[in-house]
């Protein structure tokens, strides 16, 4: 009996996964770009930024989809400010999370993308011989972005996009802690491998 469960249970994990396989409805993103800051962060003047992301994807209805993913960004500033003097890197690491709506324009091989969800970052502040001063907690932030994505054949999808990403925290520096706000614009050009 338990090698016929077991032979069961074989066969429809066989079978679920070729289905899975056959739909593509997994999704690898890896997605470099470029990010402006839209305020100071506390009173440190943020120059453009750059850093990456990569995201696993799920669609579980035709044109709607989850994603889960890791980032990371960093932004530089050369003025004095609550961090210290001299060049100061800001670092912003962690998780996104969210729901993306992908669907076709007409019967072309482009569609357009529209995503919303959270991120779950921490700052780090690094002085510039590179040692971490102040590192905030992980915390929730919001995402949105827009974009299209082109069928490239082969399953491979090139994604533009362009997003904003907010994130509030406090940073510990010595006795002080500051609250302050990430928000910026991050445009974006993934390529994705569907599976």
């Amino acid at each position: 009996m338990k090698t016929l469960k077991a032979c069961f249970i074989g066969i429809i994990l066989l079978f679920s996964t070729v289905n899975l396989s056959a739909q593509e409805k997994w999704s690898a993103e890896l997605r470099p770009g470029i990010n402006f800051a839209t305020s100071d962060l506390g009173d440190a003047e943020l120059k453009t930024g750059y850093g990456a992301e990569v995201a696993l994807g799920y669609r579980f209805m035709p044109h709607l989809g989850a994603y889960v993913g890791w980032g990371w960004n960093q932004f530089s500033s050369d003025n004095n400010s609550f961090a210290g003097t001299g060049d100061t890197d800001y670092e912003e690491t962690g998780y996104t999370f969210g729901l993306q709506f992908i669907h076709p324009i007409a019967e072309s091989a482009t569609s357009y993308l529209i995503r919303i969800g959270g991120i779950y970052n921490h700052i780090e502040v690094e002085n510039s011989t590179g040692d971490i001063t102040a590192d905030s907690d992980h915390g929730l932030g919001w995402e949105i972005g827009a974009g299209i994505q082109v069928d490239l054949g082969g399953d491979w999808n090139l994604r533009p996009q362009v997003g904003y990403r907010a994130l509030s925290r406090d940073l510990d520096l010595g006795s002080v802690t500051t609250n302050v706000d990430l928000n910026y614009f991050t445009i974006g050009i993934g390529i994705a491998k569907l599976f």
